[in-house]
Parts: structure tokens; sequence; C-alpha cells
């Protein structure tokens, strides 16, 4: 006799139902990091290419007010679960990431 739990939605699965479900999810969420990793290199080329052109500008490559308005963008395109604070979190931490790139490319 299979071993019931109750799922999330309040329903009775066998555990091979629930093992299933689980590994779906995990499936899921491995695809999901593939394209994060894919968009988040994406997004740190286009990042140095703009900093490569400002440099032959003679513009500086740091523009905190540019920064604020991609924060408050991110936040404006977030609709949940993640609240407004995570979202700065995370897009601080994307951006922290792309200086860095930044200043290793002009170290080369």
């Amino acid at each position: 006799m299979a071993t019931e739990e109750r799922s999330i939605t309040g329903r009775k699965d066998s555990a091979e139902d629930l093992a299933e479900r689980l590994n779906g999810y995990r499936r899921r969420i491995d695809r999901l990091d593939k394209e994060i990793v894919q968009l988040l290199n994406e997004r740190a080329t286009c990042a140095l290419e703009l900093g490569r052109c400002k440099s032959e500008a003679g513009l500086e490559t740091y523009q905190p007010r540019r920064e604020v308005a991609v924060l408050e963008h991110a936040r404006a395109e977030n609709s949940g679960p993640l609240g407004a604070e995570a979202i700065t979190r995370i897009f601080e931490r994307i951006i922290d990431e792309n200086r860095r790139l930044e200043r290793l490319a002009e170290e080369e």
C-alpha cells in the first residue's frame, strides 16, 4: 500500500505521485535557471559594450542616476511574488557584477 501525503493543494497524493511532481518542479527550475544564466550573460555583454562606447566617447562609465533608473524600472516591472526590496537587492548585485566586469575590461 502506497503512503499518502497531502499536497500543497490539499489533495492526497501517493509518495510516487508526490516524488514525480517534485521532480517536475525541479526540472522546471533547472530550465529557468539556465535561461536566467543566459540572460545575465547577455546583459553583461551589453553592459560591457555600453561601457566601451562611453569610454571611447570620454564619458564617465559610472552614472548613479542611470543606476537609480534601472532599479526603478526593475521594481516597476515586478509583479511578484518577490517584493520590491528583493528585486532591488538582486539588481544591485547584477549591477555590481557588471561594474566589476567593466573594471576588469578597462585593465586589459
